[in-house]
């Protein structure tokens, strides 16, 4: 990893209060425990302004807090133009949101947009985190497992990535 460049990771999802938050809160702790807070950063963010200044989803923090993860600091946002330029990958949670994404980039920017599983494990079949919003607990549990195993793959990446 280049110690002059903090690599900028933004987790985007519709709403920004149940997958990209989750995604932030697991991968800010990975980073943490891998001791590479300086060299990089974490946000997530919304494709939709439904929910701006609004905490993660009860049920989302419940699930990340039986396995120690904190996202009750979060607030939700929206992604907006800067983000392209700052970031350095920008990962969505869906195809729909990816699009969505790709739409209000510009092109010069597409590269670093994808689809967050990209960093799953190379046997899942899944390619998209769903939405557990207007699901039951177990949903959320299901969204743990995958940005946990996303996570660990993004971070072997950037470890890797010379």
């Amino acid at each position: 990893m280049n110690k002059d460049h903090k690599i900028k990771i933004l987790f985007v999802c519709m709403g920004n209060i149940c997958r990209s938050p989750t995604a932030d809160a697991v991968f800010r702790h990975y980073v943490r425990d891998a001791g590479l807070e300086h060299i990089i950063e974490v946000d997530s963010a919304g494709t939709h302004a439904y929910h701006i200044g609004h905490p993660p989803d009860q049920r989302s923090q419940q699930a990340a807090m039986k396995r120690g993860y904190q996202m009750d600091d979060l607030r939700a946002r929206a992604v907006n133009a800067k983000d392209f330029e700052v970031f350095d990958y920008i990962l969505a949670m869906d195809k729909e949101n990816l699009a969505l994404l790709q739409q209000k980039s510009p092109e010069q920017h597409h590269e670093k947009i994808q689809l967050f599983m990209y960093y799953g494990n190379n046997t899942a079949t899944e390619t998209e985190v769903p939405d557990p919003y207007y699901g039951g607990h177990q949903g959320f549990e299901v969204v743990l497992d995958m940005v946990e195993e996303a996570g660990r793959g993004l971070l072997a990446h950037l470890c890797n990535k010379k």
